[in-house]
């Protein structure tokens, strides 16, 4: 079961990657969310797998970061598109003031220090980790537009990093 485990997380990662390529041309939200039934998967696996040898534990956490990185950032689109179904994340402009400049990449840039702070044993980063995210976008955040959005997309970028994380700590126990 631990091989299918890392089967399904390389399958996250595939998928996830391949969706964040895509980028905005990703049409409606069921692509991404997907992914959700494949993460469930996953875990139940890992639960049900019970303690695997070194090397699939370490193959099982480096799988859980990159998928957290690549997948978070489709379902976090796909999450924001339910919240604002009138205001498609595919017809914003560049120039559009509401849109959070450089979000997709601090978003993998967190869900990699989320799960990197969870699979070390010290689930108090992630409290750090929200607060540096919010005093960077403090002035953006006066907006109640990008308020929402930041919110939105934080937890809901967060929550999939979490679960991955949670595959990966499966997997040790």
């Amino acid at each position: 079961m631990s091989i299918a485990t890392l089967a399904l997380l390389g399958a996250l990662v595939l998928a996830g990657g391949g969706l964040a390529l895509r980028g905005e041309r990703v049409r409606g939200p069921l692509g991404p969310l997907l992914l959700l039934p494949v993460l469930a998967a996953a875990a139940v696996l890992a639960w049900r797998a019970g303690r695997p040898s070194g090397a699939v534990a370490v193959a099982g956490v480096l799988l859980a970061v990159a998928a957290a990185a690549a997948g978070g950032g489709p379902v976090t689109t796909a999450v924001l598109r339910l919240a604002d179904p009138d205001r498609g994340a595919s017809r914003r402009r560049a120039s559009d003031p509401e849109v959070l400049r450089g979000g997709a990449w601090i978003g993998v840039l967190e869900r990699i220090a989320a799960a990197a702070t969870l699979l070390g044993g010290w689930p108090e980063g992630l409290a750090v980790l929200i607060a540096v995210k919010g005093l960077g976008r403090f002035n953006e955040l006066k907006a109640p537009v990008a308020a929402e959005r930041f919110i939105i997309g934080t937890l809901a970028s967060g929550l999939w990093a979490v679960g991955c994380a949670g595959v990966a700590l499966l997997l040790r126990t």
